[in-house]
């Protein structure tokens, strides 16, 4: 079975609305809509902000207007006695479990039960100790652009220091985003600048802006997860049900195949519509000894004689044998 190129990412987020069955039940869904991981976070809202009811504690102009930060994100976290649980889960399911950790106890926590990559959020993307403590670790990790000027993005990666395993996600940190704002074109200058893989950490509705980003060399695409949006919840806005993930799943993997790999070496497919090219054919029958002219010998298909680029070199010499007419002329027809 060929191996999936593109890693699938299926962001469960705040969508368990603080029911593990429910979470549990995302995670299955993940699987069987095509994923080939899917990703938690671990944090609690005093890993993130104060609980303050001071104006630069409330949220301004987004999805959550009005909403005060500690408010969101005790609302969103994924309590941590789950995550054995979830983690198991998904493994016995055959999905890779990762999360986006917030802060060093978050780190020191996920390090306990064995997880495997390790996700920058947007908005800690300026936390270099907080990078840099994961670095150390020396497992993959996936930085997410957001809000991250160049100026950041390469003080981010330098606080990776010795550990190269690194994804970069185009991402716009706007939930949801708008298609005019995710700048994709972004993907493959990210891999130019910073010679990284690179991907997408999708919040636009629906599935176009996964199926660009594949075709311009995305190797991870995450896309936030929810059983169906009709049961609310901080994220749900945004997030793809099962249905919509497995068509951007599926579309993904029609890109890979589409693109597949940079060479010149003919399919087989191409190979055999080599027989309708032009080659060299003997038109009319000749004697041994007689010579080649335009006459006897031109250029047609089918595609089983010799290239027509040599026909100046054949056209002057004498027959070796007799050549019937419908004969592909050959190697040792003339001398």
């Amino acid at each position: 079975m060929k191996k999936d190129k593109i890693f699938l990412v299926a962001e469960l987020s705040a969508n368990h609305n603080q029911n593990k069955q429910l979470a549990l039940d995302t995670i299955k869904a993940a699987k069987d809509s095509g994923a080939n991981a899917v990703k938690l976070q671990t944090y609690t809202p005093d890993c993130l902000t104060l609980d303050s009811d001071l104006e630069d504690f409330k949220i301004k102009g987004t999805l959550w207007n009005g909403k005060k930060f500690y408010e969101l994100y005790k609302e969103a976290m994924t309590p941590w006695e789950w995550h054995k649980e979830l983690f198991e889960y998904a493994q016995e399911l055959g999905l890779v479990c990762f999360s986006s950790p917030f802060s060093k106890e978050g780190v020191d926590f996920l390090e306990s039960l064995g997880n495997p990559i390790y996700k920058i959020a947007s908005f800690e993307m300026v936390d270099l100790e907080l990078i840099a403590y994961i670095a150390q670790l020396n497992k993959p990790m996936v930085l997410s652009k957001g809000i991250a000027t160049q100026e950041e993005i390469k003080d981010a990666l330098c606080a990776c220091g010795a550990n190269q395993n690194i994804t970069l996600l185009q991402c716009t940190s706007a939930y949801p985003a708008t298609l005019e704002s995710a700048n994709l074109s972004l993907i493959p200058k990210l891999r130019q600048d910073f010679n990284v893989k690179v991907g997408l950490s999708d919040h636009t509705l629906g599935i176009t802006a996964p199926i660009v980003a594949a075709s311009l060399g995305a190797t991870m695409i995450e896309k936030h997860f929810i059983l169906d949006r009709s049961l609310g919840g901080v994220d749900s806005a945004f997030s793809l049900e099962p249905s919509e993930f497995a068509q951007m799943a599926q579309a993904v993997r029609e890109v890979e195949s589409l693109l597949g790999t940079p060479t010149y070496e003919l399919s087989a497919e191409s190979k055999k519509g080599r027989a309708f090219m032009r080659s060299l054919y003997v038109v009319q029958d000749v004697k041994k000894g007689s010579v080649l002219t335009r006459d006897c010998v031109r250029s047609i298909r089918p595609g089983y004689g010799l290239a027509p680029k040599r026909i100046t070199e054949v056209l002057g010499k004498k027959a070796k044998h007799d050549l019937k007419r419908g004969n592909p002329l050959r190697e040792g027809d003339w001398e």
